[in-house]
């Protein structure tokens, strides 16, 4: 348990970044689950939409350092990829 009073209020900032971090990284886990629930129905025109939209919330998440940049660029491809493959 922290005893100074640094240490405190460095542990409420931590808790503070900790709850940002998870609130990121759920809203883009949301659009990607979208995105792949449209690719699962077929419907091409609905998970390019989607994707679209989720595209903007990894990228948005990945500029914060959520996830890792090129981990970020690997889920948009094979999502596209994915949805190029719906016929």
């Amino acid at each position: 348990m922290a005893n100074t009073k640094s240490a405190k209020a460095k542990i409420r900032e931590i808790k503070n970044k900790t709850n940002f971090n998870k609130s990121v990284k759920n809203r883009y886990r949301t659009f990607l689950k979208k995105t792949e629930l449209n690719i699962v129905a077929g419907k091409k025109d609905d998970a390019r939409n989607a994707l679209r939209k989720a595209e903007s919330e990894i990228m948005s998440a990945s500029s914060k350092k959520i996830i890792h940049k090129k981990a970020a660029s690997r889920k948009i491809s094979r999502l596209s990829n994915r949805i190029k493959s719906i016929k």
